[in-house]
């Protein structure tokens, strides 16, 4: 029993020993969160004050413009936020303002992109009205010239000019009224006379073609002369069977002498380049420049009815 008793005497005093132990463990870790409140406390009433003393000077000086230490040390820290603020609305501003120009610029650079190809557009077409127009001119004028004639108007559409062929394609056909064995004519002179015809178009061989042969009257000779194209020509054509008792002049004028079936009698050729004489008079020839422009040709006159 006493052994019992003692132990439990032992045990409790135990309980008390640790009671107390635990109770100043409270009490420390209650002493130290105070004064861990109360030490916040303070500093923030520091803060506190430090600002609204700050405030007061700031406050008191601005009516008479003196600078304190304590403003320069506020100047000192707040001024470098305040201009890099500012720096940083002016740049994000600027950016913006930036972005709105280059936009403004891009919607202006196609605009003038637009209206440059309006005007392009309406310069091609002003060109193509003004060949036109000049065409037309032209056949008045062709059609005045040639009055006498029953003709339809055409243009050149194609060449094949080489060495042994020299024909032009015209675009005007059987729909109008055009058929083979007809004569074609420019402003300048005889142009040739069409060999074929489709519905639309029409070639024509030039007098200039080594195939071409045309009857014409050459000034101040009696007889007419046989005139044919020749190789590696396109300005000229030779006069052959020239009678040997006529007197042929640089620059006299030959012309269509109506002979042959195709080609109506007057019509210009051209003019007497220069005479060539051979030992057989019968042999002897004339160069004939022809007076239309083959490379340039472009309008003509088909005779329908001469």
């Amino acid at each position: 029993m006493k052994n019992r008793f003692s132990k439990m005497r032992k045990l409790c005093s135990k309980m008390r020993k640790y009671k107390v132990i635990g109770a100043l463990k409270n009490l420390n870790k209650t002493v130290r969160n105070d004064y861990l409140m109360k030490s916040k406390a303070g500093l923030v009433g520091i803060i506190i004050t430090l600002v609204v003393l700050i405030a007061v000077v700031i406050a008191s000086n601005v009516s008479t413009g003196n600078l304190s230490f304590i403003e320069s040390v506020a100047g000192t820290i707040f001024v470098p936020i305040q201009n890099g603020i500012v720096f940083l609305k002016n740049k994000i501003t600027g950016n913006e303002q930036e972005n709105s120009d280059i936009a403004s610029l891009r919607q202006e650079n196609q605009s003038l992109k637009d209206e440059n190809s309006k005007l392009q557009e309406q310069v091609r077409e002003l060109e193509i009205l003004k060949s036109e127009n000049n065409t037309l001119k032209e056949y008045v004028n062709l059609k005045d010239q040639y009055s006498e004639y029953t003709t339809v108007p055409a243009y050149v559409i194609e060449r094949s000019i080489s060495n042994y062929e020299k024909i032009v394609v015209i675009n005007a056909g059987t729909d109008d009224g055009v058929q083979a064995n007809m004569p074609v004519i420019s402003e300048s002179g005889l142009v040739g006379y069409v060999i074929s015809a489709t519905n639309s178009t029409a070639k024509v061989q030039t007098i200039i073609d080594t195939a071409s042969n045309v009857s014409a009257n050459i000034s101040n000779v009696q007889d007419s002369v046989i005139l044919k194209g020749t190789l590696n020509n396109t300005e000229t054509v030779r006069a052959t069977y020239i009678p040997a008792d006529s007197t042929i002049l640089q620059g006299d004028q030959v012309v269509t002498s109506g002979l042959g079936g195709i080609y109506p009698k007057g019509i210009l050729i051209g003019t007497v380049k220069s005479v060539v004489n051979t030992k057989n008079e019968a042999d002897r020839y004339a160069e004939i420049e022809v007076a239309t422009d083959f490379s340039r040709l472009e309008t003509v006159l088909v005779i329908t009815q001469n």
